[in-house]
């Protein structure tokens, strides 16, 4: 593989993504290949700052844009101190979220619109986008109970039922209307979600 891949997973809280790309990196790294692992936002010392801002519970007065700038300043840093060279060293990069979020959170959870979104990342990125989008799907409800049993909630997931109901359904609408977006089933056993997220970034590699 001479250039390298951005695999990107997406998915309502609580769908278990953290979990698949853990489990992603060890397949991969077992096959002998480089892998990078990130999140967002974060995955730099100035995202893991902007994280911070964001998801504290004690920032209620947040606005959507700002949030949404936040977001695409985030992600902006990521993709110039990590993505983009790790990319060009011919590395795996598998990232926990990406644009796709702020499409759904911000686009359509804060009802910015999913244009204004694309506006603000498409300069963040600068022309960078994923090879591969897995959008695990789960009823918010349950991705929210899963939630609670972990830990104490941040400002975002602390948003209520009816914004989280709208970006649930914000991610059925999207995959429908955005290229590169693969989805699978996470309200099953972690191995089955596991063996079909493989299936995609194998037929990803393949064709490269």
């Amino acid at each position: 593989m001479s250039k390298g891949l951005l695999i990107t997973l997406e998915g309502p809280d609580g769908s278990g993504k953290t979990t698949q790309i853990d489990l992603l990196e060890k397949y991969l790294k077992e096959k002998g290949y480089e892998v990078i692992k990130t999140r967002e936002p974060g995955g730099t010392s100035i995202s893991e700052k902007i994280r911070d801002i964001i998801l504290d519970n004690e920032n209620n007065e947040m606005c959507g844009m700002c949030e949404a700038l936040l977001y695409a300043a985030s992600r902006a840093q990521l993709a110039s101190e990590v993505l983009k060279p790790a990319l060009e060293q011919g590395k795996m990069v598998i990232c926990d979220r990406f644009v796709h979020s702020s499409i759904v959170y911000q686009g359509i959870g804060r009802e910015l619109g999913e244009d204004r979104i694309k506006y603000i990342n498409e300069a963040a990125l600068d022309g960078l986008k994923a090879d591969l989008t897995i959008m695990l799907t789960i009823p918010y409800e349950e991705g929210l109970k899963r939630k609670y049993k972990q830990r104490e909630l941040d400002r975002l997931e602390n948003c209520g039922n009816d914004f989280h109901k709208k970006v649930f359904q914000g991610y059925l609408e999207i995959y429908r209307r955005y290229d590169k977006i693969k989805v699978v089933d996470a309200d099953r056993d972690i191995n089955e979600i596991h063996e079909d997220i493989i299936k995609l970034v194998e037929q990803l590699i393949k064709v490269q």
